[in-house]
């Protein structure tokens, strides 16, 4: 089957979620799909442009009028999946919900292109906490009934059965093994223990509890010592001031280290000093509490145990995972350290409990849904 993967923005080299789309992509081509894929980027003479495989097909200009173009205007793209018999279009949601949206699926539906919608994180309201952002949820409130309508199924990495009135199909964030390497061999935790947290760091990975809980570990003034490595940047005052302020007051400056964004080997040599992992700590935040996030499933390819407090039913039994309740009391540090202590998983058993995780499986599920069984008997 022909395929247009389709994203409303560019790809950066180093960007979580540009690495994720790439990888969904090469599943979908294990998968025996023919996939094209169709991304919007600002070149570097200014000019906006709609690409498919790195082919220009609409330049929208530049100014005010190529702005609005970029939101409005879908008919080089809908053009695009006609002309060239595509047979489904693979949607990553941009909450933009409005008229101009719901016209560009209402067009693929009407020529008999199938349209699936994912929606990377749901529900997601709450994470729109800036005033301008609530413009941007309050037209998209408007309209995502309707405009799902015109969808033929919803991806999600929720449990829910049903979002804006059309039927999902439930996955879970995958790995790409071959990009992910394995941690190195363990180390002695007699005299210490380093922790690692590794995001574009938001309100709702509440890394703020752990150094809350490290900064009432340290008033005991223990003999352990413990570190809290963090790696990423801070995507907010808010999340800057939180952290930063908590740092301060209880004089942790030696035991967090504040990395900054790494990538590549750089990252790798940060993940062999650690061990163990922080995963979110603070999605109740944002109203999520079942969540199947990308970020567990990298701790354990790497052959991580880790903290999380959602709920994560590819993890929740699993033997390398503490579990924490999804509120705002600190940490308990010493019952990580104690988890750490009293566990002798190697990390390949880690990230063997995890094979089934793999993108190509996940898109697997995707490319056998029900509708695409209806339509290859057309």
């Amino acid at each position: 089957m022909n395929v247009l993967f389709l994203i409303f923005h560019g790809f950066q080299e180093y960007n979580g979620i540009s690495k994720k789309i790439k990888y969904q992509i090469h599943a979908l081509a294990q998968c025996g799909m023919n996939v094209n894929t169709c991304y919007y980027d600002l070149s570097s003479n200014g000019h906006r442009q709609w690409l498919i495989n790195d082919k220009i097909i609409a330049d929208l200009g530049i100014g005010v009028q190529a702005k609005i173009k970029k939101r409005i205007d879908f008919s080089a793209i809908s053009q695009y999946a006609i002309e060239n018999k595509i047979d489904w279009i693979y949607i990553r949601y941009y909450h933009n919900a409005n008229p101009f949206t719901i016209h560009f699926v209402k067009k693929l539906k009407k020529n008999g292109i199938k349209t699936i919608l994912e929606i990377p994180t749901y529900p997601y309201d709450q994470e729109f906490s800036r005033l301008s952002r609530k413009f941007i949820l309050y037209i998209d409130k408007l309209f995502r009934y309707h405009f799902c309508k015109y969808i033929d199924a919803i991806v999600t990495y929720s449990n829910d059965t049903n979002i804006f009135g059309q039927r999902t199909i439930r996955i879970s964030n995958g790995i790409d093994f071959a990009s992910i390497p394995l941690r190195k061999e363990t180390h002695d935790l007699s005299q210490e223990l380093h922790l690692i947290g590794v995001a574009e760091i938001h309100f709702w990975h509440g890394f703020d509890r752990l150094i809350h809980g490290l900064g009432l570990y340290y008033k005991k003034q223990p003999k352990y010592k413990v570190y809290f490595h963090l790696v990423g940047n801070m995507a907010g005052k808010r999340e800057k001031d939180k952290i930063m302020s908590l740092i301060q007051e209880y004089g942790l400056t030696p035991y967090v280290i504040l990395h900054g964004t790494k990538y590549g080997e750089e990252l790798n040599e940060i993940f062999n000093h650690a061990d163990f992992a922080i995963g979110s700590l603070g999605r109740h935040r944002s109203g999520i509490y079942n969540i199947k996030t990308l970020k567990n499933r990298e701790y354990a390819a790497r052959g991580f145990s880790f903290i999380y407090s959602e709920t994560d039913n590819d993890f929740d039994l699993m033997p390398y995972i503490l579990k924490v309740p999804a509120d705002e009391s600190p940490i308990n540090i010493s019952s990580i350290i104690n988890f750490c202590h009293s566990k002798t998983i190697l990390p390949q058993e880690i990230r063997n409990s995890i094979k089934h995780l793999s993108w190509r499986e996940q898109m697997k599920k995707v490319c056998e849904d029900e509708i695409f069984q209806e339509h290859s008997k057309l």
